[in-house]
C-alpha cells in the first residue's frame, strides 16, 4: 500500500487547528476530525502574550486577529477586600517594543474562527464535524482511525489535539490518574456596557486573596469582560467546562470580596464552574506514527495563560519537523519532543507555582498582604516570572 500523504488530527479546538494552519502553511494536506457538530468555544476569554502572538502573526492571521483581539494596556493587582492597586507589568506599547508581538485577549470562540476560516481558504475540505474518536491502529505504511458512528480515516500520520481528557492519550498510553488541587474555577462573560465605567479597561486584573484569586480583561474588541474566578474548596471535582453554576454560589465563594469584583460576578450572564486537576508528567508524547500537542500530553493549570499558547507553539514546532524531516516520521517525532519537552514542563511547574502565590493565606490581612505583595507582586518579580516565557519564539526554533 503506498504510503497516504494526508495527516489526521483529532480535535478541533485552538491547538488543532493551529497545527493543520501551519502543517497546511507547509504544504502537508490535513484532515481534522471533531466531535462537536459544529465549531463553537464555550463563551470563555484567551490570553495570547508576545510569544503566541508571534506564532499567529507567522501564520498570516494577524488583520483577522485585529478584527476582534483587545491589545492589553497593561497588568494590575488588587487586594481582595481593599481594592487597593498596583501595577504588575507593562503590557501595552513597552512590552511589545520589549518582545517584538503585542500582548492580546480574545474571545477563543473568535481565534477558534479565524483559524478555521484561513484553514477553510487553503482547504475547504479539511474540517470534518461529528466525529467522535474511538479507536486507532498502526501499520507500516499509516495510521487508521475509527469514529464512534463507524466511520473511517486513513493517513501518514496522526496528532491527538484532543484537550486534557484526551481520549487518543487514553487510547495510546492507558487512562491517567488525575489529581485534584483543591481549587474550583469559576468563568463567565459579561456586557461590557453593563458594567460601572471605572471597570471598563483594556488592563489584565488579578484580585489576589486568602484561598482565592480572580483575574478579568476584556474580549471582543472591548465589548465583553472575560472573569475567571478560583477559590480553594473540596466539595467539586467535576473536570467540566459546561457544568453550570448558579449565581448564588459563585456570590457566596467570594463573600466578603471587594464591591469591584462583586460587580463583574454578579452581571455573568452564565456562570460555569469547574474542577484544576494535574496530572503526572508524561515521559513520552509519540508511538510510532502518532503524537499529541497542547494539553493532550502537557495539561497546564490557568495560572499563567499559557496553556491554550503552548498548544499553539507545539503546533508549529511540531509542523516545522514534519515538514523537514518528511521521509522520517520518527526523527520528525523526536525532534519535536526534544524540542518541546523541556519548556513545556518548566511552564506547567511556574503555573503550579503561580496559583500558590496567588492565594496565599498571607492576603488574609493587611499588614502580611503587604509583605507578600513586596516580595511576590511587585513589577520586577512579576517580569522576571514571565520574561523567559515571552521572549522564547517558536517560528526560529531549530528542528
Amino acid at each position: 500500500m503506498a504510503t497516504p500523504e494526508k495527516i489526521l488530527i483529532i480535535g478541533g479546538g485552538i491547538g488543532g487547528l493551529a497545527c493543520a494552519l501551519a502543517l497546511i502553511r507547509r504544504g502537508i494536506a490535513v484532515e481534522v476530525y471533531e466531535q462537536a457538530d459544529q465549531l463553537r468555544e464555550v463563551g470563555a476569554g484567551v490570553q495570547m502574550g508576545a510569544n503566541g502572538t508571534r506564532v499567529l502573526h507567522a501564520l498570516g492571521l494577524k488583520a483577522a486577529l485585529e478584527a476582534t483581539q483587545v491589545v492589553a494596556s497593561g497588568k494590575q493587582a488588587r487586594l481582595w477586600n481593599t481594592g487597593q492597586a498596583w501595577t504588575t507589568f507593562d503590557l501595552g506599547a513597552a512590552s511589545q517594543q520589549r518582545y517584538g508581538a503585542p500582548h492580546i485577549f480574545m474571545h477563543r470562540g473568535d481565534l477558534q474562527a479565524a483559524l478555521a476560516d484561513a484553514i477553510a481558504r487553503e482547504q475547504p475540505d479539511a474540517i470534518r464535524l461529528g466525529r467522535r474518536f474511538a479507536s486507532l491502529v498502526q501499520d507500516a505504511d499509516g495510521v487508521s482511525v475509527t469514529f464512534a458512528d463507524g466511520a473511517t480515516a486513513r493517513g501518514a500520520l496522526a496528532i491527538g489535539a484532543d484537550g486534557i481528557r484526551s481520549a487518543m492519550r487514553a487510547g495510546l498510553f492507558g487512562p491517567d490518574r488525575p489529581e485534584f488541587t483543591g481549587v474550583v474555577a469559576w468563568r463567565g462573560l459579561v456586557p461590557m456596557a453593563a458594567l460601572p465605567a471605572h471597570l471598563r479597561s483594556n488592563a489584565a486584573t488579578s484580585w489576589l486573596g486568602p484561598g482565592g484569586h480572580a483575574l478579568h480583561y476584556p474580549v471582543r474588541r472591548g465589548t465583553l469582560m472575560n472573569i475567571v474566578g478560583f477559590i480553594e474548596r473540596s466539595d467539586w471535582q467535576i473536570e467540566s467546562w459546561t457544568e453550570r453554576g448558579s449565581h448564588a454560589e459563585l456570590a457566596n465563594d467570594f463573600r466578603g470580596w471587594h464591591a469591584d469584583l462583586h460587580a463583574i460576578l454578579g452581571r455573568i450572564e452564565a456562570p460555569y464552574k469547574w474542577a484544576l486537576m494535574i496530572r503526572p508528567a508524561m515521559p513520552r508524547w509519540s508511538q510510532g506514527r502518532v503524537t499529541l500537542l497542547g494539553d493532550a500530553c502537557h495539561p497546564t493549570l490557568p495560572f499563567l495563560g499559557q496553556g491554550a499558547v503552548m498548544a499553539i507553539e507545539d503546533a508549529y514546532v511540531l509542523a516545522a519537523c514534519l515538514a523537514k524531516h518528511a521521509n522520517d516520521h520518527g526523527a520528525a517525532l523526536a525532534r519535536y519532543e526534544a524540542g518541546r519537552r523541556e519548556r513545556t514542563a518548566a511552564v506547567v511547574a511556574r503555573s503550579l507555582q503561580t496559583r500558590m502565590k496567588a492565594v496565599d493565606r498571607a492576603f488574609a490581612n493587611a499588614e502580611s498582604a503587604a509583605g507578600h505583595i513586596e516580595r511576590e507582586w511587585k513589577q520586577e518579580r512579576v517580569t522576571e516570572r514571565y520574561d523567559w516565557i515571552y521572549r522564547y519564539d517558536a517560528t526560529t526554533a531549530v528542528v
